[in-house]
């Protein structure tokens, strides 16, 4: 009788976890967002941010300061380092050189192949060369 109960109390258990994988999970929203669109998905800023993180071979705290609350944390919010205006700077100088030149508005569509972005000139480097 005990066998029975523990044998159904674990599937029951086993089902539970399993759907709770199937969850839809809640989109913990961006803020302080002033060049990418406010409501971008967390999917699409992961992909935007390791494309920095590619073109520049930084990793997230070259841009983003530690939390004071936790500085084993990113405070992805804060402003502190100038790093993060910078690359906001960066963002709409290449936005605007894709518009004027290239015609892109479509990152995505087939003319964002000629599109300039982060690596054209980091080429994985945090500070490109000045040559």
């Amino acid at each position: 009788m005990r066998y029975k109960a523990i044998v159904t109390l674990s599937a029951l258990l086993g089902t539970v976890i399993m759907l709770s994988g199937f969850m839809p999970k809640e989109d913990k929203k961006a803020s302080n967002l002033k060049v990418l669109p406010k409501d971008i998905s967390a999917e699409d800023l992961d992909k935007v941010m390791d494309g920095f993180k590619v073109a520049l071979g930084v990793k997230c705290n070259f841009c983003h300061a530690a939390s004071k609350d936790d500085p084993k944390h990113l405070d992805f919010a804060s402003d502190a380092k100038p790093e993060k205006e910078i690359a906001r700077s960066m963002m709409k100088m290449t936005n605007r050189i894709n518009k004027k030149y290239f015609h892109v508005k479509d990152v995505d569509g087939p003319k964002a192949l000629l599109a300039v972005n982060c690596i054209t000139c980091h080429r994985g480097q945090a500070h490109p060369d000045e040559k």
